[in-house]
């Protein structure tokens, strides 16, 4: 199967029914970057009428976990992934159509190649950049995640 932006989006429905009912989508992947788009709207504001911070967060994870998923089903083995830890600035009410934009698909690439060499775990940081319709940074997320082949 060929990850589209689209069959991501229908495993977001299924499977994060709470991302899919706060608009979280999935613009565009290819084997190196990933964009997930989130717009503001009442059901994910906060009290300041700003788009809640977890709401951010999804997208942001989506677009790097989205990586991890291709690249683990490239390699066509049985790999498990999971956030190890992250880490957030907010550095603007983010408000409107907000873009969530990541570029290490070489990174995980990389990960996922030694563990599966090595068999060992790996970590990978990734970071994911939303900016809002002026191209104004509105938020950094970077999220550690661990791959291993699964026993």
């Amino acid at each position: 199967m060929k990850f589209t932006a689209s069959k991501i989006n229908q495993f977001v429905m299924l499977k994060l029914p709470s991302a899919w009912l706060c608009g979280v989508r999935v613009k565009a992947i290819d084997n190196t970057e990933c964009e997930v788009g989130v717009t503001h709207r009442w059901i994910n504001q906060n009290p300041f009428r700003s788009m809640y911070f977890a709401v951010q967060a999804m997208a942001a994870e989506l677009s790097t976990g989205a990586l991890v998923m291709s690249k683990i089903q490239q390699e066509g083995k049985q790999i498990s992934m999971l956030v190890a830890q992250n880490k957030s600035v907010f550095k603007k009410k983010a408000t409107g159509k907000i873009r969530f934009k990541c570029y290490d698909g070489q990174k995980i690439a990389e990960a996922v190649q030694k563990t599966i060499q090595t068999g060992q775990g790996q970590t990978c940081w990734m970071t994911s950049i939303g900016t809002n319709s002026d191209g104004v940074e509105v938020s950094v997320f970077e999220f550690e995640w661990t791959v291993k082949l699964k026993s």
